[in-house]
């Protein structure tokens, strides 16, 4: 993975969710739960037909819209160990490299959710005033509506209470 410090740029998110590893893992394994955790603004929709059996070297096939421009997206799974983690990386999209690391440990409280996202942004200077100028609070975003729908529901089945890391 090509990785220079003026491109090359990681978002990390972790949250603690009060629920078995495996009950979790199988949530986030099933490809069809990404709509219920991506924002309506995108206007995401899976063109892979499901049931996607996941496993290493799946494809999924994806479309959606960034402020108002479509966009198609291929991701591939690039690693898959359940039930404690699974990694997609970008084979056609927006970004010269998405790699999606998916972690989930067990802890007292429940199961540890971590995502580690590395990514590049084509067109070097003008990726990096994108970056700053919109993509990385774009993506903050749509991570932080990640973290609140998982909260939801997990506690709609489960009603306890849940902990950000």
């Amino acid at each position: 993975m090509k990785n220079t410090p003026e491109s090359d740029y990681t978002l990390r998110r972790e949250l603690t969710v009060p629920r078995p590893l495996t009950e979790v893992f199988d949530f986030f394994s099933r490809a069809e739960n990404l709509e219920k955790l991506t924002p309506a603004w995108l206007n995401f929709r899976i063109d892979t037909q499901l049931p996607i059996e996941m496993r290493e070297g799946a494809l999924i096939h994806y479309q959606l819209r960034v402020r108002g421009v479509p966009l198609r997206w291929i991701t591939q799974i690039e690693a898959w160990d359940p039930p404690f983690a699974f990694v997609d990386v970008q084979m056609k999209g927006p970004y010269e490299i998405w790699h999606h690391t998916h972690l989930f440990r067990e802890t007292p409280q429940g199961t540890q959710i971590e995502d580690i996202v590395r990514y590049t942004l084509p067109f070097g200077p003008i990726g990096r005033l994108a970056h700053w100028a919109q993509v990385s609070a774009d993506l903050k975003k749509i991570f932080d509506y990640r973290q609140k729908r998982v909260l939801e529901l997990i506690q709609q089945t489960t009603g306890a209470p849940v902990h950000r890391a």
